[in-house]
């Protein structure tokens, strides 16, 4: 008996009936089964997508395989996955009374949950030894061995171990199989002394966890929930090489000191405080950076047609129960009683506008119809996901919302891209495209979804723009076109969103009267191009180290006198630029011109402006760029000459309405 398998390119490999993917690795060469970690596996009894599987598992007569080593890009989950079964054992052996729960990889590593016993605390501390331990293990190369169970079994072996979370989770698997097809058996892993209740998949050994670190310690809720046990929660992350991770730590480092919580305490730009968790405090200067954004918006929308409304902040609940919230986003609002009403404060703005649109009536001649409103916007994100400026309770989106015919929903999705990609060039930003699909959880018809998700499609071939398929990620209304950027540690970061919606429209009853003199209901577009202004000034903060662009910096120039004889001649220059338009300010104490150039280096301003006796008598200024060269001395107005050309953005490609 005999079973074949296809292989990357093609090939029909041949093997003996229970062959496993280690057989396979071995049969195409000794080199691949030397480097071979997993077996990814696709094949209709085995599951709808492509599955990772153990080198010791029996391959599926007919399946489609590729071997999985160092170089695939799934490897890094495989070893990281290894490195929480490896920190667990280490864990229980200096902790033998510890409950274990779930030690799953993450994007950047991996986690462990533990319940310690009674008066044991963890801390970075304890780090080194359990450290320690975990190198004897990966050193000792200990197999990865499965065995699959019967179900009861199983759970006996973790009752008598007392491992009561391995308990439930046997429990919830029970529940959750289908009546007609009981669950039988459970994957069981074994490495060294450890064992553990997973689904795998796994390397070989432990010797494939080349390199790791642990790194924080949480807390987190047995299952996420408030109510249950509060585990302690290590972290650490796992490459195959030593200079793989020590390049990630230095990252991290980096992303530590332009952490732009840091950035913000350090530049004087805001600060948080208890008494609103999850709102910014903005000083003068970060408040600069704010009003700087919301202006281009505002002129980059103004010339493509928008026209700029106000709406309430709070409505009746009706109004979010027509538009679907309610009883999609209810636990995500704050919620406020008035005259025996029960209010919602708005977590944004589209059913405000949906209300305004329908206040007037419009005829196809008035389409389409795009309102933009930079308004205030609250979401209650429960506390322990609040993070700076990136996840706020308190935000202002560069919201807008178009209400179009159908016949011109390509065009306007297309003029949301140009305007897009001219947002993101005053950053010099590169975006990437993504379209994501129907969710599980939505309203709406099939063909409304058939009919919005086509029509992002058309209008993004249309444009030649490449795109990656997002499956799954749409909003609960429509499908989205969302725009990503890399920063400069190479980390990804959704900036934009494009939403269509055939939806909303409908709830509310939205029409006009088209050519025929009947009614249509129109299609509303979802657009916002910053996101949250609050989010987008922490990505560029973080991506910029806090150098941001010359335009938007809060202070741009500093005018430095190298003493107190001085002081009329600088402060002349400070008004000329003032009157320019130049944010300026002076330093006029009694210190070292050093130690002023010192201060203003660490407050990353633009440019300093040096003036000494030379430069009074000649109406000149001495120009030091921020962390880069001195330009010499330049007279002042050919430096206010400089700066007018420099402090306005180049917008560029606008649309007319």
């Amino acid at each position: 008996m005999s079973i074949t398998v296809t292989l990357p390119d093609g090939t029909a490999l041949e093997l003996a009936d229970g062959a496993t993917g280690a057989d396979a690795a071995a049969a195409i060469g000794s080199g691949l089964a030397k480097a071979a970690l997993a077996v990814e596996v696709s094949h209709p009894e085995v599951a709808d997508v492509p599955e990772i599987r153990d080198l010791s598992r029996a391959l599926p007569d007919g399946a489609q395989i590729s071997i999985v080593t160092g170089k695939s890009e799934e490897s890094l989950q495989l070893i990281r996955h290894d490195a929480a079964h490896v920190l667990a054992t280490a864990v229980i052996e200096m902790w033998p009374d510890v409950k274990i729960s779930i030690g799953p990889p993450i994007s950047n590593g991996f986690y462990y949950d533990f319940e310690f016993p009674h008066g044991v605390s963890i801390s970075q501390e304890d780090f080194p030894a359990i450290e320690a331990l975990m190198r004897q293990h990966v050193k000792a190369d200990e197999r990865f061995v499965r065995e699959d169970v019967p179900v009861e079994q199983a759970r006996e072996r973790f009752v008598s171990e007392r491992q009561d979370y391995k308990v439930e989770l046997i429990d919830d698997l029970l529940a959750a199989a289908d009546p007609s097809h009981p669950l039988q058996t459970v994957s069981l892993y074994t490495n060294g002394p450890f064992t553990d209740l997973c689904r795998g998949p796994h390397a070989p050994s432990t010797k494939t966890v080349g390199a790791f670190k642990l790194q924080s310690v949480a807390g987190a809720y047995w299952r996420g929930d408030s109510t249950r046990t509060m585990l302690t929660r290590i972290y650490g992350t796992a490459f195959h090489t030593r200079s793989e991770l020590q390049e990630h730590l230095e990252r991290l480092e980096q992303a530590a000191q332009r952490d732009h919580r840091k950035l913000g305490r350090e530049l004087g730009l805001f600060h948080f405080s208890d008494v609103s968790p999850g709102a910014a405090f903005w000083t003068g200067a970060g408040t600069s950076i704010y009003n700087a954004l919301v202006a281009v918006s505002r002129e980059m929308g103004s010339a493509r047609g928008y026209t700029e409304v106000k709406t309430p902040l709070v409505y009746d609940s009706k109004l979010w129960q027509t538009s679907g919230h309610w009883g999609k986003y209810k636990d995500n609002m704050f919620t406020v009683t008035a005259d025996e009403r029960e209010m919602g404060v708005k977590p944004m703005n589209c059913p405000g506008h949906a209300h305004l649109f329908k206040s007037v009536r419009h005829s196809y001649r008035d389409l389409p119809v795009r309102y933009s409103e930079p308004g205030l916007l609250h979401r209650n994100e429960a506390s322990g996901v609040l993070h700076g400026l990136l996840r706020v309770r308190h935000f202002a989106q560069d919201d807008a919302h178009i209400f179009c015919t159908e016949d011109q929903v390509g065009e306007e999705v297309a003029g949301c891209l140009e305007f897009a990609f001219s947002t993101y060039s005053l950053f010099n930003l590169d975006v990437r495209l993504e379209l994501s699909t129907r969710p599980q959880d939505r309203i709406g018809t099939d063909e409304m979804w058939d009919r919005a998700e086509g029509a992002l499609t058309n209008a993004l071939d249309a444009q030649g723009l490449s795109y990656e398929l997002n499956p799954g990620d749409g909003a609960f209304y429509g499908p989205k076109i969302d725009m990503h950027m890399t920063d400069s540690l190479g980390r990804s970061w959704q900036l934009g969103t494009i939403q269509l919606d055939y939806s909303m429209p409908e709830r509310f009853d939205l029409a006009y009267t088209g050519a025929d003199n009947a009614e249509h209901t129109p299609v509303m577009i979802h657009r916002a191009l910053f996101g949250s202004y609050e989010r987008f000034i922490g990505i560029m903060l973080e991506h910029t180290g806090g150098e941001l662009p010359l335009w938007l910096a809060p202070v741009q120039a500093i005018v430095l006198p190298i003493s107190d004889r001085l002081g009329e001649y600088a402060t002349s220059v400070l008004q000329r630029l003032r009157d320019a338009g130049v944010r300026v300010e002076l330093d006029d104490r009694g210190e070292s011109v050093g130690r002023k150039i010192r201060e203003a280096e660490l407050r990353k301003i633009p440019y300093m402006l040096i003036v000494g006796d030379r430069e009074a008598a000649d109406g000149t200024v001495s120009v030091r760029v921020h962390g880069r060269q001195d330009l010499g001395a330049l007279p002042l107005e050919e430096v206010v000459r400089l700066y007018s050309a420099a402090l306005t953005p180049a917008i560029h490609s606008r649309r007319s309405a």
